[in-house]
């Protein structure tokens, strides 16, 4: 790399050493040659390479001297390629108006030697000059002359140069379809003669316009295009096309490529202390964490973007900020603020669309034929001079005019005062329907806030009702028994006899508190799933294990079918649901039966299942199970239930991106499935989430595990 710089550096110096050489030489020349047509060539040579090496000012001492000799020769060639580059000079040093005069000069002389190359070369630089003065007739009527002989003659960097003054004028006309046909013109000319640098700032317009269409893919496409050509290395275009592009991604609801590139274009911009750049980005990436509900950090972002845009007095940006930062405020509830920065939108609105408003030239070029350098459907402001008419016509007429004027004056004064009335009563109106508004947003988080005090006042009333009856009556046998034991009223036989039953009404009462704290807290709103990969096979082995005792008594057989599978969830939440399931399985069963648990991989998800060849549930009630309102029935042998871990077991599914349901037949037996991901499920609240890799299965064998023989 070091030696390919050294290479540069060493070609640029004998290229520059070659010029002043070769000026060196023609200076010498010229100083002997007699004063004719070949001294004016020589000069017209040095001319040339001064404006190449940007010395202007000595370029044009040697067109003062030169000029005045051809004008003495009567040498038009000559005089003409002399105007030509004063014309280009003035161009260069921002003097316009001196260049449009002198390139109209150097047009009249090509014009009578009959140069049809340099004269289309002259219209299309009076062309680009009157178009970036605003003067669109004129620069249209000279940059479409040009076209044809330049498209002749393939003169692709004049052509270039055409196309764009073109586009630029139609653009600023809102004549979109015909400056996107110029646009891509350019960018066909360009590829031919490798002007990146062109290339770059076409797409990149190109964009612009799709984007105010709307048309965000298409947008994508060209400034993606832009990006392309300006590589990793050109930095400076990179850092002004990314907040543009980011936006495009933005709108086309990409958030995640979106976010990338703004973060990149801040970090770009102000590295470069590129202002611009950084406000367009910071008021996109804000809106972008606004619609993903992060509304600290957007907060952050617009507050940071409203200084700098009225630091730079932007007020495109300002407005847009403007709009955010209401809808920010609506969301959190400071309604207040939120109806000072609607005040402060519409205020802005007003100036801007007012602004508009003052364009004194109305441009219509939508009918303008290509084909042809005339342009007569602009349409400008047009002023006519008065008909000349004699002293007494004049003098009959003037009281006709003074009474129209004074009528005119009364009319004027009448619609002043209408006009006056009709924008307070708008303002009156405008203001009525912004206290509407903020009024209706107090209304709607008000109701919001009622509704969720009103679940949680019937969550209490729920928790009061199963801890004064379920609970209730499992604590008051245990105590009733401990009282016995405690008088000693119970023989040793009888003190046996009853342990199985103190144990059961201390699991009920266990189970019941588990299953209790676990549904108020997922009713309360502050149940957060955690999730991680972990091995469901190893979950059914802990509460399989769990369970013993309650299979032994029951005389209920089980058979393993699990597989070593990872799904990513809450671990303590798939557990509670899993022992939810086994312990209703058990409470339907009949000595003998038998329960199977399973799971398996479907479309990427993990299906986990538990059967049972139990009592089976009816149609009816199976509609039940997983509702918002108790269910329960009594067991086998007459076991009671809460009626909440089934309603538990859909909320912790559900909280996990996961599907629960049932299959079952009266007197033949149940199946309940879950359905899990095996992965995480990106959201798109976080713009930097990555990925997990799935953990890559072992094969293993299908292998069955009956439970202790009776």
């Amino acid at each position: 790399m070091k030696r390919l710089i050294v290479l540069l550096c060493l070609l640029n110096l004998a290229f520059g050493f070659s010029q002043e050489e070769e000026l060196e030489s023609l200076t010498i020349q010229l100083a002997y040659q007699d004063p004719d047509i070949s001294k004016v060539d020589t000069s017209v040579s040095i001319i040339k390479l001064l404006f190449k090496t940007e010395d202007y000012s000595k370029a044009l001492k040697f067109i003062k001297q030169s000029e005045k000799l051809a004008k003495e020769l009567d040498y038009k060639k000559g005089l003409a390629e002399i105007t030509y580059y004063k014309a280009k000079i003035h161009y260069q040093e921002g003097q316009n108006q001196m260049a449009i005069s002198e390139f109209k000069n150097a047009k009249t002389l090509f014009t009578t030697i009959k140069d049809t190359i340099t004269v289309a070369k002259i219209n299309s630089n009076l062309g680009f000059i009157e178009i970036e003065n605003g003067n669109y007739k004129a620069g249209l009527s000279h940059a479409l002359s040009a076209i044809q002989e330049l498209e002749k003659r393939s003169l692709f960097d004049d052509l270039s140069t055409n196309y764009e003054s073109l586009a630029n004028a139609y653009q600023n006309a809102n004549v979109v379809d015909k400056a996107i046909t110029y646009y891509i013109k350019k960018i066909e000319v360009d590829n031919k003669t490798n002007n990146t640098k062109g290339l770059i700032a076409t797409n990149k317009k190109l964009g612009d316009i799709y984007t105010s269409k709307k048309n965000y893919n298409q947008a994508i496409s060209y400034y993606e295009s832009a990006l392309g050509y300006a590589g990793n290395y050109d930095e400076t275009s990179r850092a002004n096309i990314l907040p543009y592009l980011g936006n495009a991604y933005l709108m086309d609801m990409d958030y995640k490529t979106s976010a990338r590139y703004l973060l990149e274009s801040i970090n770009l911009n102000r590295r470069f202390d590129n202002q611009e750049g950084v406000l367009i980005a910071l008021n996109s990436l804000g809106e972008l964490y606004l619609k993903q509900n992060r509304l600290n950090t957007a907060q952050e972002q617009l507050l940071e973007a409203s200084n700098l845009s009225r630091l730079l007095n932007n007020d495109e940006q300002l407005l847009k900020n403007y709009r955010l930062m209401t809808t920010l405020d609506s969301i959190k509830g400071d309604f207040d603020n939120a109806y000072v920065w609607q005040s402060q939108y519409y205020n802005l609105k007003e100036k801007i669309d007012a602004e508009k408003n003052k364009k004194s030239a109305i441009i219509n070029i939508d009918t303008l034929d290509d084909s042809t350098a005339e342009v007569d459907n602009i349409i400008l402001p047009v002023t006519t001079n008065d008909t000349v008419v004699s002293k007494k016509k004049y003098d009959k007429f003037k009281l006709i005019f003074y009474a129209l004027l004074a009528a005119f004056a009364v009319v004027l004064t009448f619609f002043v005062l209408f006009y006056l009335k009709r924008n307070n009563r708008l303002k009156y109106t405008r203001e009525l329907e912004a206290k509407n508004k903020k009024i209706e947003l107090q209304n709607e988080a008000i109701l919001e806030q009622s509704k969720h005090l009103e679940n949680i006042n019937k969550v209490k009333d729920k928790l009061f009702s199963i801890v004064s009856h379920d609970l209730k009556d499992s604590l008051t046998s245990t105590k009733g028994f401990i009282d016995l034991l405690k008088e000693g009223q119970l023989t040793q036989d009888e003190f046996h006899s009853l342990l199985p039953e103190l144990s059961e009404n201390a699991n009920n009462a266990s189970l019941l508190l588990f299953n209790l704290l676990n549904w108020s807290k997922s009713q309360m709103q502050s149940l957060e799933p955690k999730p991680t990969l972990f091995d469901i096979q190893e979950v059914f082995a802990e509460k399989v294990k769990l369970m013993d005792q309650k299979f032994d008594a029951k005389g209920v057989k089980l058979i393993d079918k699990t597989l070593r599978d990872f799904v990513y969830a809450d671990r303590s939440m798939i557990e509670i649901v899993i022992q939810n399931l086994l312990a209703n399985a058990v409470k339907f069963c009949n000595r003998g039966d038998l329960i199977t648990i399973t799971n398996q991989i479907s479309n990427g998800k993990s299906i986990i299942s538990i059967e049972d060849t139990g009592v089976g549930i009816t149609k009816e009630n199976q509609s039940k199970l997983f509702g918002n309102n108790t269910f329960t029935t009594r067991g086998t042998n007459k076991e009671k239930g809460t009626g909440l871990g089934l309603t538990i077991c859909r909320e912790l599914v559900d909280l996990n991106n996961g599907k629960i349901w049932v299959e079952s037949e009266l007197n033949i037996g149940s199946t309940f499935y879950i359905e899990l991901p095996k992965s995480r499920i990106d959201n798109l609240s976080d713009t930097e989430t990555t990925p997990l890799v799935e953990t890559p299965q072992p094969s293993y064998s299908e292998r069955y595990h009956l439970h202790k023989s009776q």
